[in-house]
């Protein structure tokens, strides 16, 4: 699945709009588009999964099925979540498996012109930028809009 939505396809009207979770991690807002959404899950019980990649968090059981659950903080080099904190998981499909993003906070749904859509500013840190394709200015916020192909390649800057 690609984020490729957000491109600009010729003959698209300038009033079409893109539909987006939005989330944060480590304080930072991001979108994800909804179509690559299978589920939200409330924080779960993770089975540590032994020696798999830092930024594999372990195993979820969603309905019967085993779920990867990869740490969006370690997987983008960031402080780990304060101890305590209850995190949250966006279930994503990538080559006929499950993987649950576990975010810090799942916010609300949003509709974004497609036109205020921006390629990733030059003042985007580089380990975001790998992940991200692309931004919105909203309100004095940035959201970073999330690539979860990218995020789900685990060979891929990890």
């Amino acid at each position: 699945m690609s984020t490729d939505v957000l491109e600009h396809p010729a003959g698209l009207a300038d009033d079409s709009e893109q539909v987006f979770v939005t989330l944060t991690v480590a304080d930072q807002l991001c979108g994800v588009p909804v179509l690559s959404v299978r589920d939200i899950l409330g924080p779960q019980t993770i089975t540590c999964i032994p020696l798999a990649p830092p930024e594999i968090a372990g195993s979820l059981n969603l309905r019967g099925r085993i779920v990867t659950a990869i740490d969006l903080r370690q997987r983008l080099h960031l402080p780990p979540a304060p101890a305590g904190t209850a995190r949250m998981s966006v279930v994503a499909e990538q080559g006929g498996e499950l993987y649950a993003l576990l975010v810090d906070q799942v916010s609300e749904v949003m509709s974004l012109k497609t036109a205020a859509f921006e390629r990733n500013p030059p003042t985007l840190s580089s380990i975001w930028a790998e992940y991200s394709a692309g931004i919105f200015r909203l309100d004095g916020r940035l959201m970073v809009v999330l690539d979860v192909g990218r995020l789900l390649a685990l060979t891929a800057g990890g």
